[in-house]
């Protein structure tokens, strides 16, 4: 069955296509099963990093993106299982609720940030500020992060196979991050905690769920010092 840019792909698969169809059209026909229970399957043919693809989605879909993506992919999604074949723009799975949002390449600016939920999968690399103001949402980056990852991170955890660039975890809440590689610096109140026995079965456990091949024993934790919670005047820096 075939209308406009939409083919129905036997009784589960539904493609469309975005040089037929406007991501506006897409997005109002997932709006459309918000709140229902309806397990539709979606494949997005020719994304070519088109903005905002299957934003604010609110039911257990599944949606398989071919190709790469522009800005605030998966944003806001609630229940919907994305998968995108390709690079993700600024924002991808920005507020994510639940769910999950796996990219098989590498991503921009500020992923998964203000994440309350779910868990978002980076095959690839992460650029900065990955996972700025975490409020719950799990973050597992098969490759490295950049500059000020974790930022102001609240709840959650943010795993790292890689690298991690500077300022990692800067004023950091409690966010539990863990990292394999280097890490070129620590942000303000972030540092190197004890790695237990439980927190490697935890670990274990997030690598596990995204499907990524890692040793959990091979990498170090790092979190709050928990001296910016309350303001003291020792810590503030006066005017001369």
């Amino acid at each position: 069955m075939t209308d406009g840019g939409l083919q129905k792909i036997g009784e589960q698969m539904i493609e469309i296509d975005l040089d037929k169809v406007t991501i506006r059209e897409f997005n109002q026909q997932l709006h459309d099963l918000n709140g229902t229970d309806k397990k539709e399957a979606y494949k997005i043919m020719n994304p070519r990093g088109k903005h905002s693809v299957a934003v604010g989605a609110d039911a257990p879909v599944d949606i398989t993106v071919e190709g790469h993506v522009g800005y605030y992919c998966g944003g806001m999604n609630k229940h919907a299982n994305i998968d995108i074949k390709g690079n993700a723009g600024p924002g991808v799975a920005e507020n994510i609720m639940s769910g999950c949002v796996r990219v098989q390449g590498n991503t921009s600016q500020y992923a998964g940030a203000t994440g309350r939920g779910g868990m978002l999968v980076i095959e690839g690399d992460a650029s900065s500020r990955c996972g700025i103001s975490m409020k719950g949402v799990d973050i597992v980056v098969g490759g490295s992060v950049d500059n000020m990852s974790a930022f102001m991170g609240q709840a959650g955890n943010l795993v790292v196979c890689g690298n991690a660039g500077h300022a990692l975890g800067d004023s950091l809440y409690e966010v539990k991050i863990y990292v394999q590689g280097e890490v070129k610096s620590l942000g303000a109140d972030c540092v190197e905690k004890e790695m237990t026995e439980e927190h490697v079965a935890k670990l274990a456990e997030l690598l596990e769920k995204a499907k990524i091949n890692a040793d959990p024993r091979k990498f170090r934790r790092y979190g709050s010092a928990r001296k910016l919670y309350n303001f003291k005047i020792d810590n503030a820096r006066l005017p001369e």
